[in-house]
């Protein structure tokens, strides 16, 4: 995709951050629209980390001030609040959400040299050479190892179809998964198109191959249509996704059939006995920090502590100390590869279990 980077956004390298009174900084993903309830998680993390090193003094002296962007997980739009951030002068920026969003934005990003955290999974956001970008979460190839390699072991006389949405997040994730499945090979190999409220085609080619288990790659608003539907036609169905399946909303979406979903997520934060009070804090203010609530609280810390190291907000000084360091947060200890990516990523299998999600044993 071409970049659309706007002639004042050359200028940033030649402003420096502390003319301002405020540090900014951004998170951006959907907060309208479909997976609007995944910003909203981004959102309630983002704020209470923001609130909290205010609280203690913020950042080399001065305060951080939050900006939002909203991509709504499309990727034209995604360049546009990229471009919008760069003319904010933000210094550091969590996000984008989706892959396919994040592909594109990140690219604005690293010309304007603004350093970011994201937890899009797709291989391609580390791949392409960017040094801008830091990856809080594991990869698709290797959440997908691990849910095929269950799916092949767990359903090992079961037929299963693999499934996705076209998006570089969720087709990528899929094939991951058929290839980590090994010598169990998909009675079926589908892609639907997401946003749509029929699937009804689906179901009927999973019920006439006998299907009992759909790998999906996806969001979570597809997979509770597919179930709903799935059940109206008699077929009993069980889903393996990824992590965009802890959303809570596919609790009440599938028409009670969530305790059919299985996904694959890091470990759970919440269970961080360093994550203990931040936990208690977001329960006491009525809010779960479940899916990506922590992660988003997880990447302030990290701006915070690689400043204070670097002493600095300049990128360079900063992006040396984000590739260098090791940095304690919410949701464990992170520091980087080459590529940006996570040095000791995790994934386990979890399954809905009423309106909670738990490991599976």
């Amino acid at each position: 995709m071409k970049k659309l980077l706007p002639v004042a956004a050359s200028l940033v390298t030649l402003i420096s951050a502390s003319a301002f009174a405020d540090y900014e900084v951004a998170i951006a993903g959907p907060m309208t629209g479909e997976y609007a309830s995944a910003g909203e998680q981004i959102r309630k993390g983002a704020e209470m980390a923001i609130a909290d090193i205010n609280a203690k003094g913020g950042v080399l002296g001065q305060k951080l001030k939050l900006e939002i962007g909203d991509d709504a997980c499309d990727p034209k739009q995604a360049v546009s609040v990229a471009n919008a951030m760069v003319n904010k002068h933000i210094v550091f920026m969590h996000g984008h959400w989706c892959s396919s969003s994040t592909i594109p934005a990140s690219e604005i990003y690293n010309e304007a040299q603004i350093p970011m955290a994201t937890v899009s999974t797709n291989p391609k956001v580390t791949e392409r050479g960017l040094k801008n970008i830091f990856r809080i979460m594991g990869r698709d190839d290797q959440q997908g190892e691990i849910g095929g390699k269950f799916l092949a072991s767990k359903f090992a006389n079961k037929k299963i179809a693999v499934v996705d949405d076209k998006s570089a997040y969720g087709k990528g994730l899929a094939d991951e998964i058929a290839e980590g499945m090994g010598s169990k090979k998909p009675v079926l190999r589908e892609s639907i198109t997401a946003g749509e409220k029929d699937y009804s085609g689906l179901v009927s080619k999973l019920k006439a191959a006998g299907v009992e288990v759909m790998a999906y790659g996806g969001y979570h608003t597809e997979v509770a249509l597919i179930l709903r539907q799935a059940q109206q036609a008699g077929l009993k169905l069980q889903v393996l996704g990824g992590d965009t399946l802890s959303n809570n909303e596919i609790v009440g979406a599938s028409g009670g059939n969530a305790d059919a979903v299985m996904f694959t997520f890091a470990p759970d934060s919440r269970k961080n006995p360093e994550a203990a009070d931040v936990v208690k804090r977001f329960r006491d203010a009525k809010v779960e920090p479940d899916g990506y609530v922590l992660y988003a609280y997880a990447a302030f810390q990290l701006f915070q502590q690689a400043a204070t190291q670097a002493k600095t907000v300049k990128y360079t000084d900063l992006q040396k100390a984000l590739a260098g360091g090791t940095f304690n947060t919410v949701v464990g200890k992170l520091s980087f590869d080459a590529k940006g990516d996570l040095k000791s990523p995790g994934f386990v299998v979890y399954q809905w279990k009423g309106n909670q999600y738990d490991v599976l044993k």
